[in-house]
């Protein structure tokens, strides 16, 4: 009797041990997947000169430009992740004050795929919150945001647009 106790109460702690596990297992896989999953060449390959200058020097267009004058940002990546269930937008800050009212709580990030019309917000989980960044930003680093792609609607190569309150960037290519 006191051994099936035993074993009944052993077996109730892996019970609440596995979902901690598990929890721990994807964030560990979204926060670093972007790191290896999407660098520009493989350790055995080398990157080709056009891909040095492409990540190197980005082209400077107007829209770019309005976007470090207006908001004090650029954007640096609008990538597929997580198996393309996820859309990670990722951008510098030049100016925090600038920058500051796309980190606004209360504002709800949106991303409008163009050729279906379809809206796709940031998700909020229940244990981390929204999978954005809410801090004070500061100037110099790259902060980051995902939408979800339900039914991978959107795929690369895809137009999008990115909205956060009255903050709006049209045409980025998701890679």
């Amino acid at each position: 009797m006191i051994q099936q106790a035993t074993l009944r109460k052993e077996q109730f702690k892996g019970a609440q041990v596995a979902p901690l596990v598990v929890m721990a297992l994807l964030l560990t896989s979204i926060l670093i997947a972007p790191a290896w999953v999407f660098s520009a060449a493989p350790a055995d390959e080398p990157a080709t000169a056009t891909e040095n200058a492409a990540e190197s020097e980005p082209t400077p267009d107007a829209e770019a430009l309005d976007l470090a004058e207006q908001w004090g940002i650029e954007v640096t990546s609008i990538r597929l992740s997580t198996h393309d269930h996820m859309i990670d937008y990722r951008y510098r800050v030049l100016d925090a004050d600038k920058a500051a009212d796309l980190f606004k709580r209360q504002i709800k990030p949106h991303l409008i795929h163009q050729k279906t019309g379809k809206v796709l917000a940031v998700p909020d989980t229940a244990k981390l919150g929204p999978l954005r960044n809410s801090n004070m930003p500061q100037n110099g680093r790259i902060y980051w945001m995902f939408f979800g792609n339900a039914g991978k609607l959107v795929h690369a190569g895809d137009k999008v647009t990115v909205v956060i309150g009255d903050f709006r960037v049209e045409n980025l290519v998701v890679e």
